[in-house]
């Protein structure tokens, strides 16, 4: 589910798990990329926030 919400709202799915000041970061950057690129970095976050889901579950699994 979380790599679903990691397509729509990135910086919405890094606070689910947890990382509260990397995910306000993100959104100050994501936000002003969105508008001024037109979503050409949207992808950028969206790889950020899989690997950041991998890593936790990868954590867990240990």
């Amino acid at each position: 589910m979380n790599y679903v919400l990691a397509l729509l709202l990135p910086p919405l799915s890094i606070l689910l798990l947890g990382r509260i000041f990397l995910s306000i970061i993100v959104f100050l950057i994501w936000v002003p990329a969105i508008l001024i690129s037109g979503g050409l970095t949207h992808p950028m976050f969206i790889v950020l926030a899989w690997i950041l889901i991998y890593q936790d579950h990868a954590d867990r699994r240990v």
